[in-house]
């Protein structure tokens, strides 16, 4: 990842800012903008499939359970708040490094 990323501790893990891009063909993680992670999202802005598949995706990426990652704010807009619980700022930040 290019930049530098912008973690928050939060009581239960991490927030993590997500600059989101709607409509791609796969999602992938597409580096990081302003302190943003930017992701590109393998599903349509509408009726909430691009956020299910963005929270689906840092999931599987970060090797946790669905469950614990969460839309904290941006439901309706491309700049997202996503909580992940239960993973420190080290562990968010090597996981997603990791390009497998």
């Amino acid at each position: 990842m290019s930049g530098r990323l912008e973690l928050v501790p939060s009581d239960s893990g991490v927030l993590v800012r997500v600059a989101a891009r709607p409509g791609a063909a796969r999602s992938a993680i597409q580096g990081v903008l302003g302190g943003a992670l930017k992701v590109a999202v393998a599903a349509p802005p509408e009726k909430g499939k691009a956020n299910k598949e963005l929270t689906r995706f840092l999931a599987r990426r970060l090797g946790v359970r669905r469950a614990q990652v969460s839309l904290v704010s941006g439901e309706a807009s491309r700049s997202k708040t996503i909580r992940i619980d239960g993973l420190c700022e080290a562990e968010v930040r090597a996981r997603l490094a990791d390009p497998g």
